[in-house]
């Protein structure tokens, strides 16, 4: 199966849309070897098993801004994201073998950019606690070179008191 669809294809065709990871009809269509309006007919026979946290339409300003990616959408007067709860439902849909193995491969790309996001998130917390301990150390260091400095710098002569007139009337 690795060999028919390899990881980085399916991967590249997950986007985030409305803060979901999600594929669009046209490429799941792609990937499974149907048309677009065959892939999008199953769906409607079937649409009570799509809710809209598994699968939504595209508005007209989200396909220009995703088509910028995917040229091919420009003129698409419709389109689908599918979450990947919705491409799981996919595959109770559409039987056919080729349907049943590119839904396994994207499940697995699902769960492979899950395991990066959160070593992602993971490094991130790392780095945040690192970071605060530079800047507390920094601050540290920061004092011992103002103490530094204030040691260095000559006191100051106390002026004497001038006895004596001036003439200007000092």
């Amino acid at each position: 199966m690795k060999e028919l669809i390899p990881g980085e294809v399916i991967e590249q065709r997950i986007f985030l849309m409305r803060n979901q990871k999600v594929m669009l009809s046209s490429h799941l269509a792609d990937l499974y070897g149907v048309q677009t309006r065959v892939l999008m007919q199953a769906v409607r026979r079937n649409i009570d098993r799509f809710p809209e946290d598994f699968a939504f339409s595209l508005k007209r300003k989200e396909i220009l801004r995703i088509s910028q990616i995917v040229t091919s959408l420009k003129y698409s007067k419709s389109v689908y994201a599918f979450t990947e709860q919705g491409v799981a439902m996919l595959s109770s849909v559409l039987r056919s073998k080729q349907a049943m193995q590119v839904n396994i491969a994207i499940m697995r790309a699902f769960v492979k950019l899950r395991q990066i996001l959160y070593a992602h998130k993971e490094l991130a917390h790392k780095l945040k606690e690192l970071e605060h301990k530079i800047e507390k150390h920094d601050a540290e260091i920061q004092a011992i070179f103002e103490a530094i400095r204030q040691f260095m710098e000559p006191l100051p002569v106390p002026k004497k008191p001038q006895i004596g007139f001036h003439i200007d009337g000092r």
